[in-house]
């Protein structure tokens, strides 16, 4: 059976529970991956992303992506969401167009790639390995100082020509950044399209004052991204040291570490947060499931942002454990199409 094949065989098990032996044996796989992605949009996008997207968004250009629904822009964390991290800034794209979408918050390592940093600072194995990271830190600075960002305009071309907004720009190691490195962070970021940067956050004051100073500098915000062991008093602490400190609010992680739900929070800090992560997980620090089998109130997080026509991205953060017969794609297909349909 081909990957195709496979994605539309799996989709269809989970969305009808289970796939007829006796169907199997009227039609021919073929046959029965064209009935599939004619009846379930969620899957289709894998296959057929420009009509569909045409179909479903008066005004799109042909041929291009479109998962802004209801007024939302429905993103994903990439490369990290595809399990890649080596995936260059045109197979990313490829894939994103693949899946009919249109958002994206992108990690810097593709796009460095494509501007000729030496890939043994910037292989994101490197990160994990003892040392490396500290190891790469000089080398790394002094490239970033010398580098010209005139090639990103090429970079942000591609994607917006094939209909996908870098609306988010991923920053690992920022606390570690030198001065300049803090500049060209925020300069790389802006050439890009982007209107946030996100990045893990910091428990010490410090460094989130000294991040804020450049992000206020720049006049241009920081998403710092939660887990379960953040608190909401964590992000109002950062967003007390500077204006343009705000919060990248993972929704999952939210609700497993915190035992409630993140909507307070969205109501009352929404003009402070960047972007949402969408993953489901269970509370008391359980596990992540599929979208929909959790405790996350992703659907009511979405028509929240929808209603009150917040510019908040949200973004898909894949993690869960694909099901035995099935595969990445086709699961982060089934979590836009929970999205769309929570839109709808």
């Amino acid at each position: 059976m081909s990957r195709g094949e496979i994605q539309v065989s799996a989709a269809v098990r989970s969305s009808e529970g289970r796939c007829s032996p006796h169907i199997m044996s009227l039609h021919s796989r073929r046959e029965f991956a064209k009935l599939a992605l004619a009846s379930l949009p969620g899957v289709a996008l894998l296959s057929v992303p420009h009509r569909l997207g045409a179909a479903e968004a008066p005004g799109a250009a042909p041929g291009k992506p479109n998962s802004k629904v209801a007024g939302v822009q429905l993103g994903i964390n990439v490369p990290y969401s595809f399990g890649n991290p080596l995936m260059s800034g045109d197979d990313i794209l490829k894939t994103c167009v693949q899946l009919g979408l249109s958002g994206v918050e992108l990690r810097t390592q593709p796009v460095e790639a494509f501007l000729g940093a030496p890939a043994n600072v910037t292989s994101p194995k490197n990160a994990v390995v003892k040392g490396a990271a500290a190891a790469n830190a000089g080398p790394m600075a002094e490239w970033r100082k010398s580098v010209s960002l005139d090639r990103v305009k090429e970079f942000r071309s591609k994607y917006e020509s094939a209909g996908v907004l870098i609306e988010i720009v991923k920053v690992d190691g920022i606390f570690k950044m030198t001065d300049d490195e803090l500049d060209y962070a925020f300069g790389l970021a802006k050439a890009l399209g982007g209107r946030a940067i996100s990045t893990e956050i910091s428990h010490q004051n410090e460094e989130l004052k000294r991040v804020g100073r450049f992000a206020d500098k720049h006049q241009f915000m920081v998403g710092y991204h939660g887990h379960a062991s953040t608190t909401p008093a964590h992000w109002e602490t950062a967003f007390s040291l500077a204006k343009y400190n705000g919060a990248n609010v993972d929704l999952g992680h939210f609700v497993a570490g915190n035992n409630g739900s993140p909507i307070p929070f969205l109501k009352q800090h929404h003009a402070r947060i960047t972007h949402v992560h969408l993953k489901d997980r269970k509370k008391n620090n359980g596990p992540n499931t599929p979208f929909g089998e959790g405790d996350t109130p992703i659907a009511e997080a979405l028509r929240l942002i929808r209603d009150n026509k917040w510019n908040i991205q949200a973004t898909i953060e894949f993690e869960y454990k694909v099901p035995a017969g099935s595969d990445r794609l086709t699961e982060i297909a089934r979590a836009i199409k929970f999205c769309r349909d929570a839109l709808a």
